[in-house]
């Protein structure tokens, strides 16, 4: 059973499978093709002891939830997930029934590597669907098609207590009356959590250099602004309200892992390309490690970890970063923490006219939350109260 969410920021670890089948002309995240069989077994060896050096600097802690990211991670032996959720309780409190999120693409889905996940201690999966009809899952360069992604979220509905699965919309020449058709047939195959993301042009991507060629168009912001409306409005009206700007959810079913980030928790990234937020010798550090797979497991191999380079936040910093990251949050921010953080509270009369432009708004005396207009605009909202 999940245990009960007392809004306590939390701490998390993250461990990142870097390999995918075939790269995604939208995706910027740290992923890799292997044509020949990757050796699990390296790189569970590999996260082991990198998980042991992050131990020796994080002390002792308690887990609130566990997320097995990538790439493509369904892609790794139920053994292997077993494996490194054995490491991550060797080295840290585990209590049982926390969320263990495994990410999945429908393309690599079989129901005995599911019983495999669930029997290891996977209880939360988290689908990459991204669309509902073929035509924009070839455009999306995905390997799947509408059947196998329904089969996917069948036997992810038999298998796992919670699933969730990602849609990406604002996609070109997608209407409002499609969008909502599509995210209304998802509504009924969710089980209690969408995350649904605009398209967004990222640089150093196939699809960055299609677009700047001219060969395809994305809705001008005024309609990425109405399908971000719809979405808002469909979502709640089937009892999926918005949590945070693109994550959905019945109440109580909310992504634990992601509120560790949201709600300025800390958190080890272990894995090539992974980032870790957490507290050293009293100061909050930022860790990064090698992107390539193969040179981020040589590096632990001969040093114990793949650091390849961090920071420690000033006050400041901290501030800015929580911020960011909690007025992505319907219940927004303590303000008695942001000023625990920045050692001054928000300017009252910055506040004030973003309320009088509707932009943020109180919740109760000691909370603020942008409101659905801040949130469109919600870097704007947060570089004017962090002034």
């Amino acid at each position: 059973m999940i245990r009960d969410d007392d809004r306590t920021p939390g701490f998390g670890v993250y461990v990142h499978w870097p390999f995918c089948a075939a790269k995604c002309p939208y995706c910027d995240f740290n992923s890799h093709v292997r044509h020949r069989p990757v050796d699990e077994q390296r790189f569970l060896d590999a996260f082991a002891r990198e998980m042991a050096t992050m131990r020796s600097r994080t002390g002792p802690r308690e887990v609130t939830s566990i997320f097995l990211g990538g790439g493509t991670p369904s892609l790794m032996k139920p053994e292997t997930v077993s494996g490194v959720l054995d490491a991550v309780a060797r080295n840290w409190t585990v209590p049982g029934g926390i969320e263990v999120t495994l990410e999945a693409n429908p393309s690599s889905v079989e129901a005995e590597r599911f019983r495999g996940y669930r029997a290891a201690g996977v209880n939360r999966v988290s689908l990459g669907v991204q669309a509902l009809n073929d035509k924009d899952l070839r455009f999306l360069g995905r390997l799947h098609d509408v059947e196998s992604a329904l089969h996917a979220i069948r036997l992810a509905r038999e298998t796992f207590p919670r699933l969730s699965f990602d849609l990406i919309y604002a996609r070109p020449g997608q209407t409002l009356e499609a969008w909502e058709a599509e995210l209304e047939q998802a509504i009924g195959y969710a089980v209690d959590h969408l995350s649904l993301y605009q398209l967004t042009i990222e640089e150093g991507t196939p699809f960055h250099a299609l677009h700047a060629a001219g060969k395809f168009a994305i809705p001008e912001p005024e309609h990425a602004a109405d399908l971000y409306r719809a979405t808002q409005e469909v979502t709640a009206a089937h009892g999926l309200p918005a949590y945070e700007i693109s994550n959905h959810a019945r109440p109580g079913a909310e992504s634990r892992h992601n509120l560790v980030y949201w709600r300025y928790g800390e958190y080890v990234g272990v894995g090539p390309g992974a980032h870790g937020r957490f507290v050293e010798g009293g100061r909050r550090i930022v860790t990064f490690t090698e992107k390539n797979p193969e040179k981020w497991a040589g590096l632990v191999e001969d040093h114990g970890h793949g650091v390849t380079g961090g920071e420690i936040l000033t006050r400041s910093e901290e501030a800015d970063e929580f911020l960011l990251m909690g007025l992505r949050l319907a219940e927004g921010i303590d303000l008695a923490r942001y000023e625990q953080l920045s050692g001054r509270p928000l300017s009252s009369r910055r506040i004030a006219t973003l309320q009088e432009e509707d932009l943020v708004a109180p919740v109760g005396n000691s909370r603020l939350r942008a409101t659905s207009t801040g949130m469109i605009v919600l870097d704007a909202v947060v570089a004017d109260l962090a002034r």
